[in-house]
């Protein structure tokens, strides 16, 4: 029988820990992948999650159902936290060799070299932008969310979350294309 979150919040609330590992297991890779899209590092992605989950469930017993998805709580957490992370982080990013693009076998490596530079320049272009708005894209573009999911996350309307995407797209094809200009 499959308990919904409402049932399983329940009992988390009230100590139960099996409760609230079925709840981490429900919501820990969907948590991970915005931590990792947000820091861009695997370690640190790895190291934030845990301590979502285990501010979590140092909190679960005040959390309060303010009719919105426990889900938002716990993304509300995570943006928290990396804000912290980046405010906290002054030192240039290092990218371990374990986060090192691997090139596959078959693809030339020059082809292979210009994608992995595209995608990163791109994710440099998307960590630039307002947390919001990254927030917005990881939701919906990594979690695959709908608008009303979003808006519902980050408290706002779903025409409040369209035109946020609306707004954050224009500035991305307009950073994108001031950046193709001065690579000519």
């Amino acid at each position: 029988m499959e308990l919904s979150d409402e049932e399983i919040l329940n009992r988390a609330s009230q100590g139960d820990l099996d409760a609230f590992g079925l709840l981490y297991e429900r919501y820990i890779d969907r948590i991970y992948n915005y931590v990792y899209y947000r820091t861009g590092n695997v370690s640190d992605a790895e190291d934030l999650t845990a301590r979502v989950f285990q501010r979590a469930m140092n909190h679960i017993s005040s959390y309060t159902d303010r009719g919105v998805p426990f889900s938002a709580w716990l993304y509300r957490i995570a943006h928290n936290l990396v804000a912290n992370w980046h405010r906290d982080r002054s030192r240039k990013q290092e990218i371990p060799l374990s986060d090192a693009p691997l090139i596959a076998k078959g693809d030339a490596p020059e082809s292979s070299l210009v994608h992995n530079q595209q995608q990163e320049a791109l994710l440099s272009l998307i960590r630039g932008l307002p947390a919001e708005r990254q927030t917005l894209l990881i939701l919906k573009f990594v979690e695959h969310l709908s608008n009303a999911e979003i808006g519902e996350i980050m408290g706002r309307s779903e025409g409040a979350v369209k035109s946020l995407y609306h707004r954050t797209l224009l500035a991305l094809r307009e950073e994108i294309g001031d950046a193709n200009e001065y690579s000519d």
